[in-house]
């Protein structure tokens, strides 16, 4: 996989230059791995996406259609809106879009199981840091 060099982070410029890093990065985004992940367990309607997001993190409506557009354009996300009095829309995986959320799954499953061990170096980390500015 190539890097890019800096640029605007949206365009066709972007695309060109690194596709791959532009789809990690909508994959991994703070909304993105959480919309997959909330969608794993079925087609959900807007306002039961948010809510079910709003659990973990405080997402905006305009994160969120901002997030789920994206999801729609890299074919992840199918957007199902019908004709009816008032408007319905579902959105659901693709099959594209569910082995995506699987594997965002295993990794906050793997981050859940490990906690623990992130803390405990941190710690680490943090005291011998604070030992060695001490020392300065």
């Amino acid at each position: 996989m190539t890097v890019s060099t800096p640029r605007a982070r949206t365009g066709a410029g972007t695309e060109a230059l690194c596709p791959y890093r532009l789809v990690l990065e909508h994959l991994t985004s703070r909304w993105g791995v959480l919309v997959l992940i909330e969608l794993l367990e079925g087609s959900r309607r807007y306002g039961e996406l948010r809510r079910a997001i709003g659990e973990v993190g405080r997402v905006s409506e305009k994160m969120l259609t901002q997030t789920l557009q994206t999801l729609e354009r890299d074919g992840l996300v199918h957007r199902d809106a019908r004709p009816v009095i008032p408007p319905r829309v579902d959105y659901s995986l693709t099959a594209l879009g569910r082995e995506a959320a699987e594997q965002g799954r295993s990794l906050a499953r793997w981050t859940e199981d490990r906690m623990d061990e992130v803390e405990r170096a941190r710690r680490t980390y943090d005291e011998a840091r604070e030992q060695r500015s001490r020392a300065s």
